[in-house]
């Protein structure tokens, strides 16, 4: 009973104290409340007036009609919280469209802010270096606003902060040097912005960082070996800056890193094989940038690893069999370096791999067969390398292939007999191989078909109508092939297609007048086949058309005044065919015609001098026609730059005085009647001239002569027959006749 007593006795006066120092601070807490409520209002009246109206509960007055005390609750207000004691202990403004600057905030009003949130706004100006006095800050985002500006080294100052988010601003300046200060920092984010200079050593002593977020800014120099001193770090995006020199190889450290982004700068060197140990990896993207050297076996290792990008860069030798072991793969791009060597078989344990891009090296040999094990392949992309032997014949087993892109390889043998069923086909292209096959069998509808290039193979058979049911198709191209039989009808049901090209083959028969639906068309190419008779009425409505070659055909009859109405068209080549009518003068009406080419044909009559008004000509050839007459003047004022081509016609008189014909070559204008100008090989005009005025003098003095030398010679007729001549008279007679006839000779010579 003693004890409790002395306890109680020693106990009072702790309690008295405790007492009145809770009474002395509540003026004090007071005090600060009335602070942050004036500063919060003081920054409101800063804002446009359209902010401010958003802030109706940003008042002091309360909101009861019949009440109008004041109020200095500002804990109510929208976007504020407060502690126990009513003190502002959160600002969360994100995305209230917040117009205006931090000029007018009084930080040091809040002394136990703990998070700043004001992302997504229309803040803008400088970010005041009296952002210090937030030292109990913890969360600070300003980020997606229009600061400018450096950053503040005093926000190094707020060595609480455990997220700094300041990205998708225009700050620019460097990153400040005392930012490794921050040691309770786990999330860092400057990214989109306008930075340049290093990153800091001092980021090395961020011990509790995970997330590092600095791309898309100006940053340069070295990555700082002191990075692999993040041993927490899980997401590192460093991409598209200007970094230098290697790739630390510390890196190797961060193991409980999952995303290493460094696509996009200029690092050399080669790939640390260190990257190994990052067995937690899932994503590793170093796009775009100079590394060489070969891809390191380690990389086999990353068993988590889903998307591997090394593309762009100059990586050479064979692609590690050990790939074949990162199971998880989803996206594998090996594409633009200069790797060599086959593609491993092991890629066939790839069973989750999507999108599979080797294009743009040196790789050769077969495809193993392999790769139609992996069922979920969505994208293949194989184009430009030295591959040979056949197509992987499974590759659309699973059905889920949308992009097949082989082109400029060796690859020679049928099309892999899974593409002809393969609906989920978007994009196809095969061009420039050795395939072989009929193509009116290998190849069936396909609903998404967008684009198929079979150019420049071996394939044989007819054009099949399938190609005009596939209704998204958009481009179709199978020039420079072995194709016979007529163009099909039915292709006109693709009213889709922009691009159809079908040149250099055996094509026979009339155009069909089916092709008048495809109206989006904008390159129609039909050149080098034996298609015959007229260009159809029908193709009056493809007012789409840029490019239209029928170039190197039969076609016949006269050329279309409709093509006038083609106000799109910039190529026009009709060469080598049986045109046999005028130019029509519509053509000149083409404003943005650039290339026209009508060269080996039978046209005939004048060059329409419409052909001037077309501005945008920089090729011209009517050579090898019937052209016939002098080349309009107001070629004078045709394009300077302009290649002319009009030889082998029956044209005449002076070629036209400007840049375009005075530079060609004669080649240019041999084979006419009488063409003459300043151009080496022709006669210059001004001899012509002469000549011609020469002519009419001496038309002029000859025909009187003429008739006086007759009518001598008719009155010497007539005195001899009435034999009242004299022989001496005679001699005199018929000497004064020659001196005539020499006179008359002298002026015609």
């Amino acid at each position: 009973m003693a004890e409790k007593l002395n306890l109680k006795n020693l106990l009072f006066p702790v309690f008295i104290v405790l007492f009145f120092n809770i009474f002395a601070l509540l003026p004090s807490a007071a005090s600060t409340s009335t602070d942050e409520a004036n500063a919060l209002l003081k920054w409101k009246a800063s804002f446009a007036n359209q902010t401010q109206s958003r802030l109706p509960s940003w008042t002091l007055l309360s909101h009861n009609a019949t009440n109008s005390k004041p109020s200095i609750s500002q804990c109510t207000w929208f976007g504020i919280s407060c502690n126990s004691a009513g003190s502002v202990i959160k600002i969360n403004m994100t995305g209230f469209g917040l117009k205006g600057t931090l000029h007018e905030f009084s930080f040091s009003s809040f002394p136990n802010l703990a998070k700043l949130d004001l992302a997504v706004n229309s803040l803008s100006g400088n970010i005041p270096s009296q952002i210090a006095y937030l030292s109990k800050l913890t969360y600070l985002d300003l980020s997606t606003n229009q600061f400018s500006g450096e950053i503040p080294s005093e926000i190094c100052l707020l060595t609480n902060l455990r997220v700094l988010h300041i990205l998708q601003n225009d700050l620019n300046g460097s990153i400040p040097n005392d930012i490794g200060r921050l040691r309770y920092l786990e999330d860092l984010a400057l990214c989109n912005n306008g930075l340049h200079g290093p990153i800091p050593a001092s980021f090395g002593k961020l011990s509790n960082l995970a997330h590092l977020y600095l791309f898309n800014n100006s940053l340069s120099g070295f990555i700082p070996s002191e990075l692999g001193n993040l041993k927490k770090l899980i997401d590192l995006y460093i991409f598209t800056n200007s970094f230098i020199g290697p790739i630390p190889s510390t890196f190797g450290n961060l193991k409980q890193l999952t995303v290493l982004h460094a696509y996009n700068n200029n690092l050399s060197g080669p790939i640390p094989k260190e990257i190994g140990n990052l067995k937690s990896l899932t994503s590793l993207s170093f796009s775009a940038n100079n590394l060489s050297g070969p891809i390191p076996v380690s990389l086999g290792g990353l068993r988590n690893l889903t998307f591997l990008h090394l593309d762009q860069n100059q990586l050479s030798g064979p692609i590690p069999e050990e790939l074949g072991n990162s199971i998880s793969l989803t996206y594998l791009v090996l594409s633009a370096n200069q790797l060599n060597g086959p593609v491993p078989a092991s890629f066939g344990n790839l069973v989750d791999l999507e999108y599979l891009y080797l294009s743009q090296n040196k790789l050769s040999g077969s495809i193993p067969q392999e790769l139609g094990n992996l069922v979920k392949l969505k994208d293949v992309q194989l184009y430009e390398n030295q591959f040979t032997g056949y197509l992987p014949q499974n590759i659309c087993r699973g059905g889920s292939l949308q992009k097949f892109t082989t082109y400029k390889n060796r690859f020679n043998g049928p099309i892999p007999r899974s593409l002809k069923n393969c609906k989920s086909l978007v994009r196809v292209r095969l061009e420039e191989n050795q395939l072989t096959g009929n193509i009116a069998e290998d190849f069936g509808v396909y609903p998404n078909l967008n684009f198929i290039d079979l150019s420049y193979n071996k394939f044989h058979g007819e054009i099949s109508s399938n190609w005009g049911r596939c209704p998204k198709l958009v481009y179709l191209h199978i020039s420079g092939n072995n194709i016979s039989g007529r163009i099909p009808p039915e292709i006109g049901i693709g009213t889709q297609l922009q691009e159809l090209d079908f040149s250099s083959n055996h094509v026979v028969g009339e155009i069909p007048r089916e092709l008048g639906k495809l109206t989006s068309i904008s390159r129609l190419m039909l050149g080098d086949n034996q298609l015959f008779g007229g260009i159809p009425p029908e193709l009056g409505a493809l007012t789409n058309l840029e490019i239209l070659n029928l170039s190197g055909n039969n076609l016949s009859e006269s050329i279309p005044e409709y093509l006038e109405n083609f106000s799109k068209l910039h190529d026009l080549n009709l060469s080598n065919n049986k045109f046999n009518q005028e130019i029509p003068a519509q053509l000149g009406k083409l404003p943005i015609l650039s290339k026209l080419d009508l060269s080996h044909n039978l046209l005939r009559g004048e060059i329409p001098s419409q052909i001037s008004n077309m501005e945008s000509l920089e090729h011209l050839n009517l050579s090898h026609n019937c052209l016939s007459g002098f080349i309009p003047k107001n070629f004078n004022e045709m394009n300077r730059s302009l290649e002319v081509d009009i030889s082998y016609n029956d044209l005449q008189g002076p070629v036209p005085d400007n840049k375009a014909f005075q530079d060609a070559s004669i080649q240019a204008f041999a084979g006419n009647k009488d063409l003459c100008g300043i151009v080496r090989g022709l006669r210059p005009c001004n001899q012509l001239v002469s000549r011609r005025g020469h002519n009419k003098l001496v038309f002029s003095i000859t025909f009187p002569l003429l008739g006086a030398l007759l009518l001598l010679l008719v009155s010497i007729g007539i005195y001899d027959i009435n034999g009242e001549i004299c022989t001496g008279l005679a001699e005199t007679e018929l000497y004064l006749v020659l001196l005539f006839i020499y006179l008359l000779f002298y002026i015609i010579l």
